[in-house]
């Protein structure tokens, strides 16, 4: 079975050219949610990580009766 895959991929043309786009998509995407990390505003970071703990507004109005 992979050497039938192996053998019909081969045969298009360019097929190299997609893993090095995938590699380049996946690089990039990283580079950018670390660059987001450290050029963050601590106060954003803050307020996204208190949002689970406060129980002032419900999230769901179905569940507000509990």
């Amino acid at each position: 079975m992979l050497k039938f895959v192996k053998d019909h991929m081969e045969s298009i043309e360019g097929i190299a050219t997609y893993p090095m786009i995938s590699l380049v998509i996946f690089f990039l995407f990283f580079a950018l949610l670390f660059w987001w990390v450290f050029t963050a505003s601590k106060a954003h970071i803050k307020e996204m990580g208190e949002l689970p703990l406060d129980n002032d507004q419900p999230l769901n109005k179905q569940n507000h009766d509990v």
